[in-house]
């Protein structure tokens, strides 16, 4: 049974792996060959002595660990991971481009163990720099400019025809130990190598202020992804079918890429569209709040998310036939706060699959008209 289930897995994934010098990788980074997705290139937050290790260790002469690009169907390498190394190296050159693909300035090194002179050194001056002045930098030998680019490092290529979740599991994989992405920060990543037109359509309909409003998040909360989250939660509570066996975080990720696969656009943004602005209408900020004692108090929590906000999307055509769906929808998000199985979900201590296994049954039932 194990060799059957091994077998079947390497079916799905296709690798091949070669080395190449940095010069190859920074000219194929330089031609649009090499992409770094706006999302992941977000990521991008070494520190400056951990980019000057990096250094060191080429020029030194140290192995670097490989990095996993994906193979899309023009051709294109798509970095699945190794962002911090490589962007921290065309960034030292000066070839890094940011989000929008404007030019970022090059990076300054410090002192390392092994080589304090590298204190302020830079591939070439350049005024750009801001960290220190012009005449205080000191430029690269070209003879060490020539080591670091014939320096050599491992690129491992998942092929084409891997299917969407072992692309997914990859990533996850190579990901999951590094302290600087959070868990929706890694799955928009996913989302936007598996579907990038559905991913901005996420996003676009989580950066609404109406969507912002009603989830009562902060531009803190937002710079950490925290919208796209609720988003994200949003439409698979709402779409997919949870089976009580995965952790709350593997259901969501596998769900989000299941819904990115199917790849309806126009049905995730209606959804979160329409479900927030019905329930801005109802309540505004509040529609998410605990209702007790004629008012509106606390935050909003994954309760009024799970079983309000979804308990809305999924009877969202009958809820809208009603003679009034805004003031249905007022009525029952205030009423809801009253039911005794409410104290239930919010619990110190509830298990996140234990609770879902509650709310959303019970918003998808007290919504219905």
């Amino acid at each position: 049974m194990l060799l059957e289930e091994i077998e079947k897995a390497q079916r799905n994934v296709r690798t091949d792996a070669f080395q190449m010098s940095i010069g190859e990788l920074v000219n194929l980074y330089d031609d649009g060959d090499i992409i770094i997705a706006p999302e992941f290139q977000r990521l991008f937050r070494w520190e400056v002595g951990q980019k000057s290790k990096l250094i060191e260790s080429l020029l030194l002469g140290i192995p670097l660990p490989s990095i996993f690009v994906y193979e899309l169907e023009n051709g294109q390498w798509e970095l699945v991971d190794g962002l911090q190394r490589l962007s921290s190296i065309l960034e030292f050159m000066g070839k890094l481009r940011d989000e929008k693909g404007v030019a970022c300035p090059p990076s300054v090194l410090e002192a390392t163990k092994y080589l304090p002179s590298l204190h302020n050194a830079v591939w070439e001056k350049s005024a750009a720099i801001a960290d220190v002045e012009e005449n205080e930098q000191v430029e690269l030998d070209r003879s060490l400019q020539l080591a670091i680019k014939r320096s050599r490092i491992g690129v491992e290529i998942l092929k084409r025809p891997s299917d969407s979740m072992t692309k997914f599991d990859l990533f996850q994989r190579l990901n999951a130990g590094g302290t600087t992405a959070n868990a929706q920060e890694i799955r928009n990543c996913i989302i936007l190598m598996v579907n990038a037109d559905y991913f901005r359509a996420i996003k676009a309909a989580a950066e609404t202020p109406k969507f912002l409003a009603v989830t009562g998040l902060n531009e803190g909360q937002t710079e950490k992804q925290r919208h796209i989250e609720m988003a994200v939660r949003l439409l698979v509570h709402t779409l997919v079918d949870y089976d009580g066996i995965l952790d709350v975080g593997e259901y969501i990720d596998e769900g989000i890429v299941q819904l990115a696969t199917e790849a309806d656009i126009t049905g995730a943004s209606t959804t979160i569209k329409s479900t927030m602005d019905l329930l801005h209408e109802a309540a505004g900020g509040n529609a998410l709040r605990r209702f007790q004692n004629g008012d509106y108090s606390g935050r909003v929590g994954l309760v009024g998310l799970e079983a309000i906000a979804v308990g809305v999307a999924k009877n969202l055509a009958d809820i809208e036939q009603q003679a009034d769906p805004v003031q249905f929808v007022r009525d029952k998000s205030q009423a809801f706060w009253e039911q005794p199985e409410v104290e239930g979900f919010v619990s110190p201590g509830m298990r996140g699959t234990t609770r879902i296994q509650k709310t959303v049954p019970f918003g998808s039932e007290w919504f219905k008209p």
